[in-house]
């Protein structure tokens, strides 16, 4: 019988994304958050004032002379995962390490090879593999009512936080390459990619991606940008059977299935008859438990069990080297490119 042990937590990062996980992981039964380690003192303050019993530090080297933890969950802005990761690892500590890992392939590659050479943990967090409604789309999608999808249209924007280290593919289409990638357990096997800068540090702030796959009757367009005057977090999936949309902002009903469909009669090379179907509209229950819970839940049974997370370095790799991929197909001028997986 599996004995369940307690895991102490340091958290490196209390800025935008840190508090959320803070509070995920006292919420956690077995989690026991130790340290938190922010350099900024107006973020210190703050942590203070809700966790007073845990131990602050400036710098994540400040806690080093402790060995009373287990865990590093790295909340930092992306330009400093590698470094603080590879700290944690060469320590043995498991890493749970904020989305999208690195800043390339070849640095979130070797993190994943040190972590099997230490024997630890080391998952990224991609919360929405871990949403209610991501999961109940899943099932939705691949049943055989669903029919064959066609295509999926993906809207992610925001008049949002401009990152200074990584563009707008890394923050924002990371989401929804992780998402279809969980959905269909199909990669790309070319991207096209359109971006452009509006800023003085050439970072791309709107992007474009269409991403081709071996099925030619299949494609996928994303749409991400930072300058949006609203904010939209939809999807579009089109089955030859049934079409859905997702729509995140949505309060409660978040997915809504349409029962139709399009029937195509090619009469011959010059008109074509197309057949309608409309059905009823269907709005499906799904869980609505938080996704950083369900997340935390996994990545604590991945430690305690030994096994690999939904949201694996292996995951990540496939993800990154499809931005990797977008990113030379906007250096290229939208130049259509083969995706290298490693």
């Amino acid at each position: 019988m599996l004995q369940i042990k307690s895991y102490n937590v340091a958290l490196i990062g209390f800025g935008y994304w840190g508090p959320n996980l803070a509070r995920n992981i006292v919420a956690h039964p077995f989690l026991n958050l130790k340290f938190i380690a922010e350099k900024s003192l107006t973020r210190r303050e703050l942590a203070k004032r809700t966790y007073a019993n845990v131990c602050f530090k400036e710098s994540h080297f400040e806690i080093i002379e402790h060995a009373a933890f287990d865990i590093v969950v790295v909340a930092t802005p992306v330009e400093f995962h590698f470094e603080i990761a590879k700290w944690a690892l060469e320590l043995g500590k498991h890493v749970l390490l904020e989305k999208p890992g690195c800043c390339s392939v070849e640095e979130l590659s070797f993190l994943g090879k040190l972590a099997k050479q230490k024997g630890v943990i080391l998952m990224i967090d991609y919360t929405f593999l871990f949403n209610g409604a991501v999961r109940k789309i899943n099932q939705i999608i691949n049943n055989d009512d669903f029919g064959k999808i066609n295509y999926i249209d993906s809207t992610r924007i925001n008049l949002g936080i401009f990152q200074s280290d990584v563009n707008v593919l890394w923050d924002l289409a990371s989401h929804d390459l992780a998402i279809i990638y969980y959905l269909t357990n199909k990669l790309p096997k070319s991207i096209k990619a359109d971006g452009i800068s509006h800023t003085k540090n050439g970072i791309e702030n709107i992007a474009f991606l269409v991403l081709k796959y071996v099925d030619e009757s299949f494609i996928v367009h994303l749409n991400c940008s930072w300058t949006s005057p609203v904010k939209i977090r939809q999807t579009l999936i089109g089955g030859d059977k049934k079409m859905l949309i997702y729509n995140d902002i949505e309060p409660t009903d978040k997915i809504k299935v349409y029962d139709c469909n399009l029937n195509f009669n090619e009469l011959d090379q010059k008109e074509i008859l197309v057949d309608y179907r409309i059905g009823d509209l269907n709005v499906p229950k799904f869980d609505t438990k938080e996704s950083l819970a369900t997340l935390m839940e996994e990545f604590y049974e991945s430690i305690l069990k030994k096994t690999s997370p939904l949201s694996s370095t292996e995951f990540a790799l496939k993800i990154a080297c499809m931005l990797e991929t977008a990113q030379q197909s906007i250096i290229n001028n939208g130049v259509e490119l083969e995706v290298k997986y490693v």
